[in-house]
């Protein structure tokens, strides 16, 4: 199961709405074996493309040297779908890489078929853990704010 914070909820789906009609992406570190994702991170799609995205390769390395300073883990690796389901590509699939993460697909395809240029528009949020090339889609459970850490 997903935990995430109501702010971090919303700064993703911002992030999609706002990079539509191109994928947005981004990481969401937090503190090593914690699962807590605390510190969103948005990266630039490299890409540029409304069926792929790419995290830039100076951008990704510079966010690990970053986590690693900073005891973090990337907790989340999110990214939207502009016209399909929020659910895995084979792509997609093949480049998780990260099998303690969450995987969040944020789909903006009903609020671009809903006519867009709003922030509230409907879209799907949706997580999962890509192990080995294995899916399993898990409940995502979204608070006001995290409980305090151990």
């Amino acid at each position: 199961m997903l935990t995430i914070a109501r702010a971090t909820y919303d700064a993703i789906v911002a992030h999609a709405l706002r990079d539509h009609p191109d994928e947005a992406c981004g990481v969401v570190a937090g503190p090593e074996g914690s699962d807590r994702p605390e510190r969103l991170v948005e990266m630039v799609n490299a890409a540029g493309s409304p069926t792929f995205y790419e995290f830039d390769s100076t951008d990704l390395l510079q966010l690990y040297k970053e986590m690693d300073a900073n005891d973090e883990e990337p907790v989340i690796v999110y990214h939207s779908h502009t016209a399909t389901e929020a659910y895995p590509s084979r792509t997609d699939i093949g480049l998780a890489s990260e099998p303690n993460a969450h995987y969040v697909l944020v789909s903006t395809r009903d609020w671009a078929d809903a006519g867009g240029g709003n922030n509230e528009g409907p879209v799907e949020f949706r997580s999962y853990r890509i192990v080995d090339g294995e899916v399993t889609e898990e409940e995502v459970t979204v608070v006001d704010e995290l409980p305090e850490s151990n």
